[in-house]
């Protein structure tokens, strides 16, 4: 022990005394400390009603506008960017040791990208809804045809990389080519319509590296989520950032489920709200005189919520209110998404959040959620003039002994 007060000093602690302060504020990450250095604003929320909607700056090193979003329980997971490209203009070449998934939220233009020793470089071309993946570590420009800015949002596995190696340099400026993700081939973004099952689960799965339209490509019929619920998981450049687009019929909403945290869901088709709140509220909050404690995300399209917000294991209800189907895109990151985490090798995993909580999982039946789901839907549709087609049959507990 010494008298030193410097706080750079250990303390022994005093007889029956925890050694050190017991609590602090968190630091910032590496990625915190990147984003930070770019000058433009940094959004975090448990959501965003219209990302159209947000301030954006200039931003030197993209050669266009924009902002960072953080969302609430992502912090780490994976990252979320704006860019908006000036008309007839590109942003600046860049090249770097992550994967981005881009949604073109308006504008028109294309892609140029190549490997170090590609003689000729690849293009494709994308419009206002087009999904692709510029494969990692490639060099890409983004060029904006249009005579208006061109806007998009990119989910990235930055954080993920820049806490790892902490060293920017590295992740801008490294020549390591990834054949087994770009080969430079003329049909890399050809479109493929192909649909198999993916092979963990048996799900509707796409491998392509661009769907053209995905407010409008079409899905395939899931009923996980809620009746007549349709989805498809594209699967893009090799790429760990797991995703999938699914949607709900008009008049409809998904049970309400548990998981942890990463997913946020972007709505790309009708409009919509989220509840969310933590599973230590039990399965009837309002009934239970804790409604106030629960989270509400509005959002049109292209809004975001933060579907499982804090530190996970929040139940989250997704509701369509438009005349048309709710259309969402899920962007996850890498590795977040309960097929993919980490185990021992073959021990069974289930589908936790398709399943219901009598069976195992974490899905609360539509005859066991709280009164107050259901009337407020009805409320929120009275006001839209949408007519509800949750048939009284669904919230009725099946008689089969259990």
């Amino acid at each position: 022990m010494h008298d030193a007060n410097d706080e750079k000093h250990w303390h022994e602690p005093e007889k029956n005394k925890n050694a050190g302060y017991g609590s602090w504020k968190r630091p910032n990450t590496p990625y915190d400390d990147f984003m930070e250095s770019q000058g433009v604003p940094i959004y975090r929320s448990i959501g965003v009603n219209k990302i159209q909607d947000l301030e954006l700056k200039p931003w030197p090193r993209m050669g266009g506008r924009g902002c960072f979003i953080q969302l609430l329980g992502t912090e780490g997971l994976w990252g979320c960017y704006v860019a908006e490209i000036p008309p007839a203009s590109a942003l600046n070449l860049e090249r770097h040791l992550f994967e981005e998934i881009f949604l073109v939220v308006s504008g028109r233009g294309t892609v140029e990208l190549w490997n170090d020793g590609q003689e000729k470089p690849s293009r494709f071309e994308w419009q206002e809804g087009s999904l692709f993946s510029v494969p990692i570590n490639t060099h890409h420009r983004l060029i904006n045809a249009g005579s208006s800015p061109a806007l998009l949002l990119v989910g990235t596995t930055a954080p993920n990389m820049i806490n790892l190696l902490r060293n920017t340099d590295v992740i801008f400026n490294t020549s390591t080519t990834f054949k087994d993700r770009y080969d430079g081939g003329s049909d890399y973004f050809k479109r493929r319509d192909e649909i198999e099952a993916d092979p963990l689960r048996g799900l509707a799965m796409q491998r392509t590296n661009i769907i053209p339209d995905v407010f409008t490509t079409a899905l395939h019929l899931d009923n996980r989520r809620s009746p007549g619920y349709r989805r498809v998981e594209p699967r893009m450049a090799g790429n760990v950032f797991y995703q999938f687009i699914g949607e709900h019929e008009n008049g409809r909403y998904s049970k309400a489920h548990a998981h942890a945290s990463a997913a946020v869901l972007i709505c790309i088709g009708g409009k919509g709200y989220t509840y969310t709140w933590p599973v230590e509220l039990g399965l009837t909050p309002w009934k239970d005189g804790k409604g106030d404690q629960v989270l509400r995300q509005d959002y049109e399209c292209v809004g975001m919520v933060s579907a499982a917000p804090m530190s996970g294991d929040w139940y989250h209800q997704h509701f369509g209110i438009s005349s048309e189907p709710l259309r969402l895109l899920a962007w996850y990151g890498p590795n977040n998404h309960r097929a993919h985490k980490a185990g021992r090798p073959g021990e069974k995993a289930i589908d936790e959040g398709a399943i219901d909580i009598r069976d195992g999982g974490t899905a609360i039946p539509y005859w066991d959620e709280d009164p107050f789901i259901h009337e407020e839907y009805l409320r929120m549709l009275a006001r839209e003039n949408v007519k509800s087609r949750m048939e009284e049959s669904l919230f009725f507990k099946p008689d089969d002994g259990r």
